[in-house]
């Protein structure tokens, strides 16, 4: 009996340890690479024969198979490829790259005589039936979104594990295959996920989204809640071109397919119930703004069923190493196509071997109604992004049931995960060191300490200058700041300061007052630019010493509000005090032309400003907003009342100022900037409330300078500028193969200027010997330059066109800049 039960427990044993090595995993990497280009393929599926087992690959063509089921093969294929098979061994670790070879069809063109490709003549109903398939003519509609976004730091070296920085996190290497050298890890830093609620109407054209749930773990401001949705962050393939990175982009079904495209007919499918032609198109010139990639059109409809296309690696984009788009499209009420499903993957990195962050975004769209439009009540203007109060508090089983695509392990992991990744100080340091050069300014709890580069200068009236500034952080408080500086010159020996507060009255419309006094030197009429008159760069490559400096005590009172999204209002009380410094001395001129002097200028007055952006859209930082731009026109509209006798005012005066920039994208041949301001100021007044044209005397190329203007050089009571400047982004030095390896791109632009100055105001206040006014002649300048030398520099040439023999100008001059643009 006892050798019966010990025989019995042997062959128990003996069972699970023949049936335990039998489930020893499988574990399959590799990557996945077009045979002709040796270009990673993204996207592919990847199937083990005789199962249900498989995946796809990513971004950068790696695959990862992990698994207990048995087969004999891998089986690889991508549509418009030649399906591969490999041989696998079971239970065991194993890399297996792959080449897949394109198919017959699409090696070349296809051409066919008496005739021509047959993909054009598909192209050419897709052009036709266009406008109906166009979710954006459909009358009205509104739908559910899900969306959901990740960003990682990714390509980071396997040696980082060994790092002590990093030992929190190691878990993170851990979970690598060792045995495929190929394969990197990456660390999550950012995960988000929003569902929201967005309405389209036509005519008159209106769209908003409310976000109803948001949550996020990684860096925030006020601008996450809004980047979770969906208006800042689309591809819309039916319109002709698109902006990515601030290049505009061809879509592969655009009026000019032909132009841009070469097209393939690969197959005609059926895909979800609809018969589909395959389509295959990829640029038809190396380096144009253009996609690779597939797509599927429904037959009878035309319209586009899905879509995977990427962007070419020789595409003269900065710091982008890949950006792939899947979409997929639903028939809705069996007549409107409607996009159910987008997918954009984006790779960000210095260089191709370089550590860089890697952005994923999933959106999925549901619950769709058609052409029931709401109560005009409810396409309210003053706000089209609105978050709900409720938006962050939102428990896990609500989450559960909401989302449209469940999360899967890993991506749950990620919150706690990210969590734990920014408190390493490793990433402190990093995202510390990364605002620094954005914004001059260093954290340190509730006080940002900045501009860094601002902390010495040299001028000729104050010597040397040290200059401490900061302002409160957002930890200190979200709805208000206070800030300041005290600035001291040591040839003059007198302190400079500035102290503001600035505070919200409501975030949703955007609304604020600012309030603020300044007693410091300034260059009249000098731009605000990047640099600024103190910065430490601008006193190290000055053309001349900087002088003309005029003392001014300004008290400034502004209220802030938006009034409409695209309509900015600001209503602002300045009241300003302009005192001469050295030999400068106010000589005026009397009823009887007697002379005078007077120890400053006494000029309090009322401002309304006003910028209308249609479609324009903002990130958020704490306080302030910086505008990402429209394709539209912007208009600008400046009114300005001189108080005289009011205050102290020594002046009655009104001054209006229209201004109107634009970018024009004129593809293939680049963007052209331009902007046009003019003004005009009824009554007299001394010159320094005149318009006092912006000079630039340093190398440091200034768009909003006449660059080979001097300081205080002209001024204008009435006058109109226009500044033009084509950027042709490559369109020449593509053309050469060793300039297309630069990546290098051309830029040529001219700024003109014609302006005068009324009698009565030039003979007020005697001008200073440096200053006319251009009563003589326009003013104009040319300039030609390269920019995207090395991706940070631009370098100018500059030629003064008029105005030659005036003392002390220059005719010619290189400026150079730095630069970071995509």
């Amino acid at each position: 009996m006892g050798k019966n039960i010990r025989r019995s427990i042997y062959s128990v044993v003996l069972f699970m340890g023949l049936s335990l090595s039998g489930f020893t995993q499988t574990i399959i990497t590799g990557k996945i690479y077009d045979a002709q280009t040796r270009e990673p393929m993204p996207f592919v599926n990847v199937l083990l024969k005789n199962t249900t087992v498989g995946t796809s690959s990513d971004f950068e063509g790696n695959y990862k198979i992990t698994t207990y089921t048995n087969s004999d093969s891998l089986l690889v294929s991508y549509i418009g490829y030649t399906p591969i098979a490999k041989a696998i061994k079971n239970h065991q670790t194993q890399t297996i790259d792959i080449f897949l070879s394109p198919e017959a069809a699409a090696l070349t063109e296809v051409t066919i005589h008496p005739g021509e490709n047959p993909a054009w003549k598909i192209m050419r109903k897709v052009m036709e039936h266009k406008e109906q398939n166009d979710p954006s003519y459909i009358p009205a509609y509104q739908y559910e979104i899900y969306n959901k976004l990740e960003f990682d730091l990714n390509n980071i070296p396997k040696s980082a594990e060994n790092k002590k920085l990093l030992k929190p996190v190691n878990f993170i290497f851990k979970n690598i295959d060792s045995s495929n050298v190929k394969e990197k890890p990456y660390l999550p830093v950012f995960i988000s996920e929003a569902v929201s609620d967005y309405y389209y109407r036509t005519n008159p054209r209106f769209k908003k989204e409310v976000i109803k749930a948001t949550q996020f773990s990684g860096f925030k401001n006020q601008s996450v809640g809004q980047f979770t949705g969906d208006m800042y962050q689309n591809v819309d393939i039916y319109k002709n071109t698109f902006l990515i990175f601030g290049q505009e982009f061809n879509s592969p079904i655009t009026y000019s397919w032909n132009v841009f495209y070469k097209y393939y007919l690969i197959d005609s499918v059926n895909l979800d119930g609809h018969w589909c032609y395959h389509i295959q198109f990829k640029p038809k010139h190396k380096q144009d703004f253009a996609f690779s990639g597939n797509m599927w059109i429904a037959d009878t409809s035309y319209a586009l069923q899905r879509l995977e296309m990427t962007m070419p690696s020789d595409v003269n984009i900065n710091f982008v190493q890949g950006f792939s788009v899947i979409q997929e499209y639903t028939q809705v009420d069996k007549k409107y196509w409607m996009q159910s499903k987008n997918k954009l993957i984006i790779d960000f990195a210095l260089d191709k071997k370089g550590t860089g962050i890697y952005g994923r975004k999933t959106t999925l769209y549901d619950n769709f109604i058609i052409n029931q439009p709401k109560d005009d009540k409810f396409y309210d203007i003053t706000n089209n992004i609105e978050v709900l109060d409720s938006a962050e508090y939102h428990t896990t089983k609500y989450w559960d049931s909401i989302r449209q695509e469940p999360l899967s392990k890993n991506e749950k992991n990620i919150y706690k995960m990210v969590d734990t990744v920014q408190s390493l100080p490793i990433y402190r340091h990093a995202y510390s060191a990364t605002v620094l050069l954005v914004t001059g300014y260093h954290t340190f709890g509730n006080f940002d300490l900045g501009p860094i580069t601002n902390l010495f200068s040299y001028n000729t009236v104050e010597g040397p200058r040290l200059k401490f500034g900061g302002r409160t952080s957002d930890l200190f408080s979200q709805w208000y700041e206070l800030s300041g500086y005290v600035a001291y010159g040591f040839l003059d020996e007198k302190f400079k300061y500035n102290f503001g507060f600035k505070t919200y009255i409501t975030k949703t419309p955007w609304q604020q007052i600012e309030m603020h006094y300044t007693d410091d030197l300034q260059i009249l009429g000098r731009s605000d630019d990047i640099f600024g008159r103190d910065n430490i760069l601008t006193s190290l490559l000055s053309r001349s010493p900087v002088g003309n400096l005029t003392r001014v005590q300004e008290t400034k009172f502004t209220y802030d509000r938006d009034i409409f999204t695209g309509l900015e209002m600001k209503i602002s009380y300045i009241d300003r005090i302009f005192s001469p410094l050295g030999n400068n001395v106010y000589i005026f001129t009397g009823d009887y032309g007697q002379h005078f002097t007077k120890p400053n200028i006494t000029a309090p007055a009322l401002q309304l400003y006003m910028n209308f952006s249609y479609d324009d859209k903002y990130i958020l930082a704490n306080m302030s907003r910086t505008e990402l731009g429209t394709r539209y026109p912007t208009l600008i509209l400046q009114y300005t009342a001189g108080l005289q006798g009011i205050f102290g005012g020594d002046y009655l005066y009104h001054k209006i100022v229209i201004g109107f920039n634009q970018i024009l994208h004129i593809n293939p041949f680049g963007d052209t900037h331009y902007s046009i301001v003019a003004g005009k100021i009824f009554g007299t007044v001394p010159y320094p409330l005149m318009e006092l044209h912006p000079g630039n005397e340093t190398y440091i190329y200034d768009d909003n300078s006449y660059n080979m203007m001097n300081y205080y050089e002209f001024a204008s009571d009435k006058y109109i500028g226009l500044n033009i400047e084509h950027h042709f982004e490559g369109f020449f030095f593509n053309k050469v193969p060793f300039f297309r390896k630069l990546k290098w791109r051309e830029v040529a632009g001219g700024k003109f200027l014609i302006g005068s100055v009324n009698p009565k105001n030039e003979q007020l206040l005697i001008f200073p010997s440096t200053l006319r006014s251009l009563n003589s002649g326009p003013y104009s300048e040319a300039d030609l330059g390269i920019e995207n030398i090395f991706k940070f520099f631009r370098v100018d040439a500059l030629w003064r066109l008029s105005y030659l023999n005036d003392p002390g100008i220059s005719r010619f001059a290189i400026m150079g800049t730095l630069q970071l643009i995509f």
